[in-house]
């Protein structure tokens, strides 16, 4: 790792750049572009407003949801995998400068998404057993459920679970803070949940996302 060689402050500009350059990559607003591109206007005023995958799915187009969810997750892993050539911590800045690119993105007035796909596909690109895990628990409690947002609770709670299993501790830390993320931004929904006023993933489309 190069804090090692080079010392903590000589690291911290590469870790800051990092970070930075995971932003941009996760601040690229997918859910957005796929819409208009395929003719449902803006997202942003369709259903919750939300930008990512779900909301897609909302408006009934499978295959533009389906896009958006790996273009998504896609922008998390390649911010991971891209800085990871700097070391481990590097790519761990990424990470989370692409999942707070994800959820502030500066080209949408820091308004973005939930943060669901981009945080599996950051654990995938960084652990990919725990991504795996955390991919089959969301999976697991979405057929158990029907409820997409208490999946993404279920999975991002356990992810740090799942990295101290497969003996990673130096992701853990990062995947508490980003959980904790999640959580917050699912607020709504937890209310929601909470009030038994959440409404589930149906064929035709997926509400409360």
């Amino acid at each position: 790792m190069f804090h090692t060689i080079l010392g903590w402050e000589r690291a911290a500009p590469w870790l800051a750049t990092a970070w930075a350059g995971g932003y941009l990559l996760g601040s690229i607003p997918f859910g957005v572009l796929v819409a208009r591109a395929r003719g449902l206007g803006d997202l942003r005023k369709v259903g919750s407003g939300n930008i990512g995958a779900t909301n897609v799915l909302r408006t009934g187009d499978r295959w533009g949801a389906g896009l958006t969810l790996l273009l998504d997750a896609g922008k998390g892993a390649a911010a991971v995998l891209i800085f990871a050539l700097w070391g481990p911590l590097a790519a761990m800045a990424a990470a989370l400068g692409a999942f707070v690119g994800h959820l502030f993105p500066v080209w949408l007035k820091f308004h973005g998404g939930k943060g669901v796909a981009t945080f599996l596909g950051l654990l995938l690109a960084l652990h990919w057993p725990t991504g795996l895990a955390a991919l089959a628990t969301w999976l697991g409690v979405a057929l158990a459920t029907r409820y997409s947002s208490l999946s993404a609770l279920i999975a991002a709670a356990l992810a740090p679970v799942y990295l101290i299993a497969f003996d990673r501790w130096g992701e853990v830390l990062l995947a508490c803070v980003l959980a904790v993320a999640l959580w917050l931004a699912h607020w709504a929904n937890i209310r929601r949940l909470l009030r038994g006023e959440e409404s589930k993933i149906r064929l035709g489309g997926a509400h409360g996302g």
